[in-house]
């Protein structure tokens, strides 16, 4: 089992910066592949980035050049750093994990409960 516990959300204004970090215990953190997704009120989950253990970052289009995924494996933690952020990332941001690579939610085997990031105009 993986217990993932994200903090760090908050409220930001567009064009602003905000890290959120995930927490993970459990099994061996640094062969998992630590993914973010994010869901809007009313929308379903969707991928945002993900990291696999040697350090290899995927993003959806929409983040890339904004968005940035890093992991501190000794301290079994991952991080998201956004920057120029916009009201259309307004979200609750969810960590989630598997061994490999996916963009899929239904794919992942453990979720944290998220954060909320809110993004004024």
């Amino acid at each position: 089992q993986v217990q993932l516990v994200e903090s760090g959300g908050g409220l930001v204004q567009a064009g602003g910066s905000l890290r959120v970090s995930c927490a993970a215990s459990g099994r061996a953190f640094s062969r998992l592949t630590m993914h973010w997704f994010r869901q809007a009120p009313g929308q379903e989950r969707s991928f945002v980035g993900a990291i696999t253990w040697i350090g290899t970052t995927y993003y959806t289009d929409s983040v890339k050049g904004r968005f940035t995924i890093s992991r501190d494996n000794a301290k079994n933690m991952v991080f998201l750093q956004m920057n120029s952020l916009k009201p259309e990332d307004t979200a609750v941001y969810l960590c989630a994990a598997r061994p490999f690579y996916s963009t899929a939610a239904a794919a992942m085997d453990y979720w944290g409960k998220g954060t909320l990031v809110t993004v004024s105009s």
